[in-house]
């Protein structure tokens, strides 16, 4: 697999690691540095090939996946790896969560809609990943950008498996979940980009046109909530409702029949829910507010924002197995100094905040004279907190915190999204852009087995 080396970072202003202590943070670029097959017992190979096949599959379960596919290629041993069943298990058990990201191309900043699977023209030059999977370039979303926040690398992955009018809309446990753009009832997609899979979930029963989607996957089950955006009639829309469907290995499921109604004047973040704790969180406008909707009981509520009166471009992002509050605070008629803060919500009431972070000043000036009024994005996976400035393009320029260690870096631009073509002409105007979502990387998500054998009823979107 390819990697992105660190020197992108040299075409930023300003410096690459930034951190409230003297000592800067660099990422550790001796990671992509090619081993040296160096002399010494330890290396030598008649003790090395004489390990127990059980010892061997252990250690590559660990591997992180860009060097798990790049093992396949040693043996037909390896390569037959991620078809084992005994492997598979075993990878389950011990193999490590890795916070990354998933990023894909969008249009304007002004709309929050990305584009569809069809919708930007490109060459139709065929290439491929770095997962050895074919892509080709003549459709926007036909490829996925993987962004390692531990080394900082961009990895590029296929979607050539999802067919076209479909986008990405939330993602949790490996897959990604795509939804159909055309208004009416919904269909969904799940997909494994690692494994080129694709799940078809059955159409919701209520016609939506752009719905605020949540998902969570764990190995036993999948549940998904569809919320907002009801056709009320062919020309008008209005959130009234949500709807959820629910799977698990148990026996237990129900196919869209759970639904609930949305509180009044309520006004959903199109496509932005975040799950944590057992329930699913969403931004509502107008005023500023969080609406959590708990599957449990099957019932939605308001949560009252921290200084919502001053927030500028809030977003909530999972943090640590907390609900964190990404926003930029002007208190412009206050003798209180702009900034970034994060909050987090406080257990057990679930309904108190407290602040856990603030972006340094002599960094939020960098960051706001880059933003330049236009807004930023963020999203949650661990430890990290990834935001991105609106408006830059294909560059994707922004910043990345790390909650554990209280670092702030800025990130590299992703170099196959910049090679790719498609440029802001593509995309009208506000051009073409990233939007990202927390992704951990999955060989294996034994609860689409369960789906299989309910595929068949579902196969609309071939059609």
């Amino acid at each position: 697999m390819e990697a992105f080396h660190g020197s992108m970072s040299s075409t930023l202003p300003f410096p690459y690691a930034y951190s409230a202590s003297t000592t800067n943070f660099m990422p550790n670029s001796s990671f992509h540095a090619p081993v040296s097959a160096a002399t010494g017992p330890w290396l030598d190979s008649r003790i090395w090939s004489r390990l127990p096949q059980q010892l061997l599959d252990r250690v590559i379960a660990f591997l992180p996946p860009p060097a798990f596919f790049r093992a396949r290629c040693v043996c037909k041993r390896w390569y037959s790896l991620l078809f084992s069943d005994n492997f598979l298990e075993l990878y389950l058990q011990v193999s490590p969560g890795r916070h990354w990201f998933i990023f894909f191309k969008h249009k304007s900043p002004k709309s929050y809609n990305i584009c569809r699977n069809n919708s930007i023209g490109m060459s139709s030059t065929t290439t491929s990943d770095n997962f050895g999977h074919a892509v080709s370039r003549g459709a926007a979303n036909c490829e996925g950008y993987l962004f390692d926040p531990y080394e900082f690398s961009w990895h590029r992955v296929s979607f050539a498996f999802v067919p076209s009018g479909f986008c990405p809309t939330s993602s949790s446990g490996g897959l990604v979940c795509w939804v159909s753009d055309e208004a009416g009832t919904k269909s969904l997609l799940l997909s494994n980009p690692l494994l080129g899979s694709l799940t078809p979930l059955p159409p919701t029963f209520r016609p939506r046109l752009f719905p605020t989607i949540g998902m969570d996957v764990t190995p036993a089950s999948i549940d998904v909530v569809v919320a907002g955006d009801d056709l009320i009639s062919p020309y008008a829309v209005k959130n009234l409702s949500s709807e959820s469907f629910h799977i698990d290995s148990g026996g237990f499921f129900s196919l869209w029949g759970t639904t609930s109604t949305l509180p009044r004047l309520c006004s959903l973040e199109p496509g932005r829910m975040v799950f944590v704790g057992g329930k699913f969180y969403c931004m509502n406008y107008s005023p500023f507010s969080i609406l959590a909707y708990d599957a449990a009981a099957n019932g939605w509520c308001k949560i009252q924002a921290p200084m919502r009166r001053f927030l500028r471009c809030p977003s909530l992002v999972e943090g640590g197995g907390r609900l964190v509050l990404v926003a930029a605070v002007e208190k412009s008629k206050l003798n209180v100094p702009r900034s970034l803060r994060l909050w987090a919500m406080q257990p057990p009431c679930r309904t108190s905040w407290v602040e856990i972070e603030r972006m340094p000043q002599q960094l939020y000036v960098q960051f706001e004279e880059m933003e330049g009024g236009l807004g930023f994005d963020c999203v949650g996976h661990g430890e990290f907190v990834l935001i991105t400035i609106r408006g830059t393009g294909l560059d994707n320029r922004g910043l990345v915190f790390d909650m554990w260690r209280k670092r702030w870096q800025w990130i590299p631009p992703c170099p196959y999204a910049a090679a790719s073509g498609a440029g802001r002409e593509a995309g009208g105007e506000g051009g073409v852009e990233l939007q990202g979502f927390a992704y951990e990387p999955r060989l294996a998500t034994p609860v689409t087995a369960i789906l299989d054998q309910l595929a068949l009823p579902f196969q609309q979107f071939n059609a």
